[in-house]
């Protein structure tokens, strides 16, 4: 059994393919990029356990630059090829770390943080429009049933801005 909160899913797959259904409700009809973001950013950080941040930071043709979050302030601007937030963006490929202290080049927004994964966000016509970044103060928070999880999640946020 998975519980999370109030809820009890017989798996995290199952939970995630919730979370994804919310996600699309949350996202029909809004044109608004922020405010679909800002709405994300707070559905999966309520709504899943043991995460101290979860948000976005958006491509500006340059950096990366802290977009809608939840949690504590956090780094304001992130070049591409540095830390987690910046390899993935660079290499376009989810990173999923277990333990940020063994990265080389992580970068420690909040030092509670133990365990990141990080889901570039490109457009449909290929370019890059940021990353998904989610921490947790737990070392070894984030599996590959998490990586596929967040990334679907990613998917419909990207369907939604691609809808401009």
């Amino acid at each position: 059994m998975y519980e999370v909160k109030t809820q009890a899913y017989a798996s995290k797959r199952e939970h995630y393919e919730d979370l994804c259904n919310q996600a699309r409700g949350l996202l029909e009809g809004e044109p608004n990029v922020i405010a679909n973001a800002a709405n994300f950013a707070a559905l999966v950080y309520h709504s899943l356990p043991d995460f101290n941040w979860s948000g976005f930071y958006l491509y500006d043709g340059t950096e990366l630059v802290v977009g809608p979050f939840q949690g504590k302030p956090a780094c304001i601007r992130i070049a591409l090829g540095r830390g987690v937030c910046g390899t993935a963006a660079q290499t376009r490929e989810t990173q999923v770390v277990r333990d940020v202290n063994a990265f080389d080049g992580h970068i420690a927004c909040d030092a509670a943080s133990q365990s990141e994964i990080v889901v570039p966000l490109v457009r449909a016509d290929g370019s890059l429009f940021g990353v998904w970044d989610v921490d947790s103060p737990s070392i070894a928070r984030f599996d590959e049933e998490d990586r596929a999880g967040m990334e679907a999640l990613c998917a419909i946020f990207m369907a939604a801005v691609d809808k401009d």
